[in-house]
């Protein structure tokens, strides 16, 4: 993984990223690099980083088994930011599903920081 393009279209190093955030648990600084990371952490099926950046108050909606089946079931290509404010991000992820449909994932999320960490609140999908 060193020295390869991080997934979350920056075009940056995957460990000069991302990988900040998902291997040496740094966290994210602002709601959009925390939304980008959760981006790689899809392509990389690390449940457990999703899980962990999901708001306390939204845990119970979420299982790690169904996280890690849908960043499985998919094949991850590309990420585009539309846009970002401190606490929203507006994005679309694009994939391949289970049978190599090419998809369009897009998404209003809303973010929220406590005690100086930043975590996924929720969000609305078209």
């Amino acid at each position: 993984m060193e020295n390869s393009k991080c997934y979350c279209d920056t075009g940056l190093h995957f460990d000069d990223c991302c990988g900040l955030y998902l291997k040496n648990n740094l966290k994210a600084p602002t709601a959009l690099a925390l939304m980008r990371s959760r981006f790689s952490a899809y392509v990389i099926k690390d449940a457990d980083y999703l899980l962990a950046t999901t708001h306390s108050s939204e845990r119970k909606y979420y299982s790690k088994e169904d996280i890690l089946n849908w960043a499985t079931a998919n094949e991850w290509l590309r990420l585009e930011i539309i846009s970002s404010t401190e606490t929203t991000v507006a994005f679309k992820a694009y994939f391949l599903d289970e049978h190599k449909v090419p998809q369009t994932h897009y998404e209003f999320s809303t973010f929220k920081q406590e005690n100086n960490v930043w975590y996924y609140l929720e969000g609305k999908f078209e």
